[in-house]
């Protein structure tokens, strides 16, 4: 998969993260990013060089991120059925 060193891009995802909690996005997690990384960004291709990775980790937007969460939330909710959800629903 990776070629090169795992901690410089847990440190660039971190980065990332604090900007985007910082300007944009509060309750984002680390997760979260790697998440989209590899289910959305890297999900047909790898990046070949730690200045691929890294520029794709920089470039990530909270548009980009919210809208591979929504779509996750849409496709784990198919497995519920409204009554999983009555402790929200009720009021």
């Amino acid at each position: 998969m990776f070629e090169f060193d795992i901690k410089q891009l847990q440190l660039t995802v971190h980065l990332k993260l604090k900007q985007l909690q910082r300007e944009q996005l509060s309750t984002l997690t680390y997760q979260n990013i790697i998440d989209t990384l590899f289910d959305s960004v890297w999900k047909d291709d790898y990046p070949r060089s730690l200045f691929e990775a890294v520029n794709d980790i920089m470039n990530l937007t909270a548009d980009k991120i919210v809208a591979y969460l929504s779509k996750k939330a849409i496709i784990e909710s198919r497995q519920h059925c409204l009554d999983d959800y009555d402790d929200l629903l009720q009021g």
